[in-house]
């Protein structure tokens, strides 16, 4: 069993600590609804792609482009917030990831050349990639062990809610109003959330961690996340991490275009991406009841098989019938299993190294969320298969199966440290 989970005895609370309790459903909220405007702005982006490429001429390598330095910006802002989480607390790290990601959002909408909207979009995937790790590992930290799972994933089930309301915007304001409109709605409402979060309280394990003085520099972090007694676990969030976020922005940023170059029209696939985005919410609620009862390895598991077998289908499918089955199928199970992973993530390491295992798995994740929008791109211009294109990613995707197998431990109803 795993050092971050083996306390015979959780530690008591400190009276700074126990003032600093949130009601787990008002934190869920307050930290939803930042991840539903973070799922916007990653949703907005692939319906955007496909406008950009008729609006700029753009190549499919430059497209390619797009995605991969919005994930550039994430890998560089999961390690960097997350090390800082762990220094000034996630409290201050949620706020401020969220404004910048908000602000550069906004700004990208005003571009009117590629080479500046490829640098907002660094900056968003920064504010994105930092943020989204903070914010699990704040909630993880922050509700009883035996819901953690269950809020942790409905804490990402508002992925989904930001994703459909992405689609509904890219449906309804982009043919009328252009992308540019589109970018800055999903911008302003970001300060709304981080309003609601400037009362919040911090993580109540981390103000216990901080006031017996449990700090680390920043080498003997890394150290500690691959030491003896985490090497095992961190090798298998990092590849677990890679292959999940490989297929998912190589796949997800790809859809509307694929859905193009299947033939359908950009209004067209954009009503279909939105009918397939509407199963991302069942599969998220599934994954939140399952995981308390079935466990976190067998969920993740489960759902990623799922996905592998969709993403091959969806890839084989020839017509509009079978894309949107196949493309529901590929949304319930990946983001089920995308949930599942923010809730598994977090339980492998102690407080004061917390944010910096969980930043650096996704940052090496990030990695794969470069490559993935790439690969597509290139594939595409060498005029590779659909086919042979998602069935790469399903392979991936298995190999982070066999990850979780192998190597994973169970973390279900276990106490943070």
């Amino acid at each position: 069993m795993n050092q971050a989970s083996t306390q015979s005895e959780p530690l008591k609370p400190t009276e700074k600590a126990k003032s600093q309790i949130i009601s787990s459903k008002k934190l869920l909220t307050i930290a939803g609804l930042g991840w539903m405007f973070d799922a916007m702005d990653v949703g907005i982006l692939s319906f955007i792609i496909a406008a950009l490429k008729t609006d700029w001429e753009l190549s499919a390598t430059q497209l390619g482009w797009i995605g991969s330095v919005n994930s550039i910006g994430m890998a560089i802002g999961a390690v960097f917030f997350g090390i800082l989480s762990d220094r000034i607390g996630r409290k201050q790290v949620f706020i401020f990831t969220l404004l910048l990601f908000s602000i550069a959002s906004g700004l990208s909408a005003l571009t009117d050349t590629l080479s500046i909207f490829l640098i907002l979009r660094f900056f968003i995937g920064a504010g994105l990639g930092g943020e989204l790790p903070v914010a699990s590992t704040l909630v993880a930290e922050s509700v009883p062990a035996n819901k953690r799972g269950q809020i942790v994933v409905l804490l990402e089930s508002f992925w989904a809610g930001g994703w459909l309301l992405a689609a509904l915007i890219a449906y309804f304001v982009i043919p009328a109003y252009g992308w540019r409109m589109a970018l800055i709605l999903t911008a302003l409402p970001a300060f709304y959330a981080i309003y609601l979060r400037i009362n919040l309280p911090d993580s109540p394990k981390f103000t216990q961690s901080q006031e017996k003085g449990l700090k680390l520099s920043f080498a003997a972090k890394i150290a500690m996340v691959w030491s003896k007694p985490y090497f095992k676990q961190t090798l298998m969030l990092w590849v677990l991490w890679f292959s999940v976020v490989f297929s998912y922005y190589g796949i997800f940023l790809w859809l509307p275009s694929v859905m193009v170059g299947k033939g359908f029209t950009l209004i067209k696939s954009f009503q279909y991406v939105l009918i397939m985005t509407l199963a991302q919410l069942p599969g998220y609620f599934l994954a939140a009841f399952l995981i308390e009862r079935i466990g976190r390895k067998l969920v993740l598991m489960l759902f990623l098989t799922g996905t592998a077998i969709s993403a091959f289908l969806f890839g084989q499918a020839d017509t509009a019938t079978l894309l949107v089955i196949y493309g529901m199928l590929l949304s319930f199970f990946n983001l089920g299993a995308w949930g599942a992973l923010y809730a598994y993530t977090p339980e492998h390491y102690p407080t004061q190294v917390r944010g910096t295992g969980v930043g650096l798995a996704a940052a090496f994740g990030r990695i794969g969320g470069i490559l993935g929008p790439l690969m597509v791109g290139y594939m595409i211009s060498f005029n590779y298969s659909i086919t042979f294109i998602f069935a790469i990613f399903a392979v991936t995707i298995m190999v982070g199966v066999l990850s979780v197998g192998l190597l994973g431990n169970e973390t279900k109803q276990t106490e943070l440290d």
